[in-house]
């Protein structure tokens, strides 16, 4: 990535506006009124100059094949379901892959291979649940995948035949597919207009290939944010900081938790590597068992408890006396709440991506977006936090509500401390930040990524509309 020096004129910077901000080698160099005129400039027109903001939450080439996937969030019954994929299908050539997204039971059922065989006979076909911890397969697929010596994560029914789904797959799954990655410019350059400077990659299954193949769209200025990765894996970094490895990524279903021994072993394995562990903790089951096995091996700094979808308010000391950050993703009360407060028993609606506990009680806590699962847009995020309603307006946990710039802060923290105190724009401080079109308060009031205006990278302008 070419670095550049700059001069942003006329802009606000702390609340205090009127103010030239002096871009080089990657870096601040200088924040003042009336700088000298030493690089090329532009004008702010008063806009505030934010700190880039970090999803500390995502999964970046499962949101680059989502612009190629079906989308299924929206359906609500069987009928309108068969139809979209009646209709994606009679736009592909027949033995041509159809891959879906954003599956729920509530649609249709738990789909198996012959349900998906009557809704696409002449298409290998993949349906993922919009946890991603399942895929449902027709037929066609499954014949394309299946190998003589199945691994556990294929469901297989009564009789030993594949049932079509297969849980906690991902990795297989891509290996017998052997689908080309898919191209991640589109996904930089969107990231980029949200006002996305750096990202963490939370998926456990990044191994070599994959870190290589992320670090090269990285070199390239496809993905021109900074990259963390986790991974389940041994990663190493590599010499030209393509990107930089974060924690061991654990992930845990409920319906299957391994025992507390084996959980403890994959934590010591963390510490071998001298990296901190990250825990996939949707469920209160997945928590309760997280925070046994951390009060077992200990916690480290840099610790983390991904999701906190179910936070009962007993386990909130525990979590602070940990001393463990939460990653949450304000978004999924909003996308997903109506859906929650008609599952989920009254009671436990407070406990849902608790946000304004946590932070009462001590805990560092960050946002993301978990993209593709939600909207890659973190403005989006911070509205949500904000206001606890669902897509249908319904309030959801209220209590966990929190203002407009906390909400924005939960995007600025570092990589290695996500939820710690915000990154602040100093001389000297890399050159990762957003121009606004308006001011920092006028923007806190509409939380809207359209008021992103530019987007530097290490000084390099990236977006400018």
């Amino acid at each position: 990535m070419t670095e550049q020096a700059l001069i942003i004129r006329n802009v606000e910077v702390g609340f205090h506006p009127g103010q030239d901000v002096h871009l080089s080698a990657g870096r601040i160099a200088a924040i003042g009124s009336k700088l000298p005129a030493l690089a090329p400039e532009i004008d702010g027109r008063g806009g505030a100059v934010i700190p880039g903001l970090i999803d500390h939450h995502i999964h970046l080439l499962a949101t680059a094949a989502q612009a190629h996937s079906l989308h299924l969030d929206g359906v609500h019954a069987a009928r309108e379901l068969a139809d979209l994929i009646a209709a994606r299908a009679a736009t592909l050539p027949h033995g041509e892959w159809l891959r879906a997204t954003g599956y729920h039971e509530r649609m249709a059922g738990l789909l198996a291979r012959d349900d998906l065989d009557f809704l696409a006979p002449h298409h290998p076909i993949r349906v993922q649940h919009q946890s991603g911890a399942l895929w449902m397969l027709n037929s066609r697929a499954l014949d394309r995948v299946l190998c003589a010596d199945l691994p556990d994560c294929v469901e297989r029914g009564e009789h030993g035949h594949p049932t079509g789904r297969i849980w906690r797959g991902d990795a297989w799954l891509r290996g017998r597919i052997a689908s080309a990655a898919p191209p991640l410019a589109a996904l930089g350059a969107e990231l980029a207009r949200l006002g996305i400077t750096g990202v963490t990659d939370a998926t456990a299954t990044t191994d070599d290939a994959a870190a290589g193949l992320l670090a090269q769209a990285h070199r390239d200025g496809a993905l021109p944010q900074h990259l963390t990765l986790m991974g389940a894996a041994r990663l190493a970094a590599p010499d030209d900081a393509a990107f930089t490895v974060g924690p061991v990524k654990i992930v845990l279903d409920d319906r299957d938790l391994p025992p507390l021994d084996d959980m403890l072993a994959r934590i010591e394995a963390a510490r071998s590597q001298q990296r901190a562990v990250a825990v996939h903790c949707v469920t209160d089951a997945e928590l309760a068992f997280t925070l046994a096995a951390f009060e077992s091996a200990g916690s480290r700094p840099g610790d983390r408890l991904e999701h906190g979808g179910m936070i009962p308010s007993e386990a909130i000391p525990a979590i602070a006396a940990l001393n463990l950050m939460v990653v949450t993703q304000p978004a999924f009360p909003f996308e997903r709440g109506d859906r929650y407060l008609d599952d989920i028993h009254a009671a436990q609606h407070g406990d849902l991506y608790r946000c304004a506990s946590l932070r009462h009680a001590g805990i560092h806590v960050a946002a993301s977006s978990d993209a593709p699962y939600t909207s890659p847009d973190p403005w989006a995020a911070m509205r949500a936090a904000t206001r606890r309603r669902t897509r249908a307006g319904r309030s959801i946990g209220a209590a966990e509500a929190v203002s407009p710039a906390v909400a924005l802060n939960m995007f600025l923290g570092p990589p290695d401390r996500p939820g710690g105190p915000p990154r602040r724009l100093a001389a000297g401080a890399p050159a990762d930040l957003v121009l606004l079109r308006t001011t920092l308060r006028e923007a806190l009031c509409t939380l809207n990524a359209d008021l992103v205006a530019a987007t530097f990278i290490s000084g390099r302008k990236t977006v400018l509309f």
